[in-house]
Formats: structure tokens, C-alpha cells, sequence
């Protein structure tokens, strides 16, 4: 077991270079990949499996604690995302089947890698797992509501597909950890520590997938989609901070806000984009699995470091005043 969790460790460190690697396989030679996309639903289940596992009732401490924060973290993940993806859809005058798929990531909740980077960045963690645990239990209801509402000019949506889909790949696999986690309290915390290897492994497996299948239109309309996942992400990132800083949050929440807003569940809109519409619609997922494990780290590389200087420099200052 110790070696499984060094190997889960380093595999949760190297997270966005393995995402990047295999999307640039799937690319030049998507059938060594096309045979996972009929799998895309379960391995999102087994990382949802994995998700429930880890939750506990002191995760949810933090919405009694810091009620404001969280309930403005989940507010902020469901009306500037969906907001932004609907006006970069209209502004760029997107086919129908994308623009169904940049609405779709943007309707989805916040994704898992989140909490990691908003631990790099030094930010508050416990608020970033609340957020994140609470606006995935609420996908089920938020998301093919939204989707409806911005994505219907576009195609035609069926919120309730969209509900069921959603119950099967997220609430039922939660639930399930949760059980699990109760009735085999002492085996689960003994391989808990594996569970980031198997979110990677799944998470790249569903990334390289999307982009094997979608190779070709990838090639003819990459660039547009990357653009618009680009500032789609960096928006995110930028308002998140922005409206967690104008309502006066402290700067460990504002990080946490930020990241959660941003980082999706991309890979939720991917399933969801291939059994509801077409493989196409689930490119920007795709796109945005890839660029969000990019953006993310970075953000939090720098927040982190920026952290570390503000303690050495305040440890200096204390010393001199004693001194």
C-alpha cells in the first residue's frame, strides 16, 4: 500500500502534465483512445464513487461556520459560468452543437481538482471542499435547468435526460461512497490515499477520449473553441475573485471562490455532451479539461509562492521589532 500511495501522490502532483500528454496522443493517434468514450459515464461514476468516499460531516462544517462564504462560492459557480459561456456563445456566433457544449461546462459544477489548487494557492480549503460538495449535490437540479435556459435557442434540451443522466454518473456514486464509507469506516481511511491515482487515471481517460473521437473537428475548429475556453476559464478565475472581493470575503476565501469558479467538472460536461447531443458539443469539455489543469495550477503556483515570500517577510519583520 505504500508504494500505491507514493505512486497517488506523485500521480496528484503531475495531475495537469499527464492531462496535457494524453490529450496530445488521443490527438495524433486517436485509436489507441476511441474505445474508452462508450466508458466516459462510468469512470465519471468511479470518480464520484471516489468523490463520496472522502466527504465527511466535517466538510460540511464549513457551510454552519461560514455560511456567507460558501453560499456565495455556490451562487458565483452557477450564474457567472453559465452567464459567461452564454455571452462568448452569442458574441463569437457559435454553430449550434458548440455552443451547446461551452453552455454545458459552463452550467456544470465546480470540479474536484479545485480543492487541490486552492491548497497550493494557500487559500481556504475547507471552504473550496464545501463549495464543491455542495454545488455538485446540486447539479442534478442547476444543471439541465441552466443548460434549458441558455442552451435551448441553440437545440433542444431535455432537462429531465439531463436530471436522470446526472442522478446516475454523480448523486448515486456519492451516495454510495458515503455508505460505503460509514458501514467500512477503518478499510476506506486505509486506501483513501490510493483515490487520487484512481481521479487521474479516469479524469486523462475521459480527456484523451473526447479529443480521440473529436480529432478531426479538433483540427478544423480547435483553435476558435480553445479561445473561448481560454477566456471562458480566465473570466471565471478573474470575476470569481472580483465579486468574493467587492463582498469583502478575506483573501484565502477570495483564492478559494476564484478556483472554484473557474476549475469545472469538465469532465461531467463531456458525458453529459455525448449522450445528449454529439460529440462535438462535448469539445469545449474536452478543451477545457486540458486548459483548466493548465490555468489552475499556474494561478495557484504563483498564489502559493506569493503566500510563502508575505510569511517570510512578516517572520522578518516580527524578529526585528523584538530584536
Amino acid at each position: 500500500m505504500n508504494f500505491l500511495e507514493k505512486v497517488s501522490k506523485k500521480a496528484g502532483d503531475t495531475f495537469a502534465v499527464w492531462v496535457i500528454v494524453f490529450a496530445i496522443l488521443a490527438f495524433f493517434i486517436p485509436g489507441g483512445f476511441t474505445w474508452i468514450a462508450p466508458h466516459i459515464a462510468l469512470l465519471l461514476g468511479i470518480i464520484m464513487f471516489g468523490m463520496g468516499l472522502t466527504l465527511s460531516l466535517q466538510d460540511f462544517k464549513a457551510v454552519f461556520q461560514a455560511p456567507k462564504s460558501v453560499i456565495v462560492g455556490v451562487l458565483a459557480q452557477y450564474t457567472i459560468m453559465p452567464l459567461l459561456a452564454f455571452g462568448l456563445a452569442t458574441l463569437f456566433q457559435l454553430e449550434p452543437e458548440v455552443a451547446v457544449g461551452v453552455i454545458l461546462v459552463g452550467c456544470c459544477p465546480g470540479g474536484t481538482a479545485s480543492n487541490v489548487m486552492t491548497f497550493l494557492a494557500k487559500g481556504n480549503t475547507a471552504l473550496s471542499v464545501a463549495v464543491t460538495s455542495v454545488s455538485t449535490l446540486l447539479a442534478p437540479i442547476l444543471t439541465p435547468a441552466l443548460t434549458l435556459l441558455f442552451a435551448s435557442k441553440w437545440l433542444p434540451v431535455s432537462a429531465g435526460s439531463l436530471f436522470l443522466s446526472i442522478v446516475q454518473i454523480v448523486l448515486v456514486p456519492i451516495i454510495l461512497g458515503i455508505v460505503v464509507k460509514l458501514l467500512f469506516r477503518k478499510q476506506v481511511e486505509k486506501s483513501v490515499a490510493v483515490l487520487p491515482l484512481i481521479s487521474v487515471v479516469g479524469i486523462v481517460a475521459v480527456a484523451a477520449a473526447v479529443v480521440a473521437v473529436n480529432s478531426g473537428k479538433i483540427a478544423e475548429t480547435g483553435l476558435l473553441i480553445f479561445s473561448i475556453v481560454v477566456l471562458h476559464n480566465v473570466l471565471g478565475l478573474l470575476l470569481g475573485y472580483v465579486l468574493a472581493k467587492l463582498l469583502k470575503l478575506n483573501f484565502a476565501d477570495q483564492k478559494a471562490i476564484s478556483i472554484e469558479v473557474g476549475m469545472q467538472n469538465s469532465g461531467l460536461g463531456a458525458a453529459l455532451a455525448v449522450a445528449h447531443f454529439s460529440p462535438l458539443s462535448a469539445v469545449p469539455s474536452a478543451i477545457f479539461s486540458v486548459w483548466h489543469n493548465i490555468s489552475g495550477p499556474l494561478l495557484a503556483t504563483w498564489w502559493g509562492k506569493k503566500a510563502d515570500s508575505q510569511t517570510s517577510t512578516d517572520n522578518a519583520s516580527d524578529k526585528s521589532h523584538k530584536g
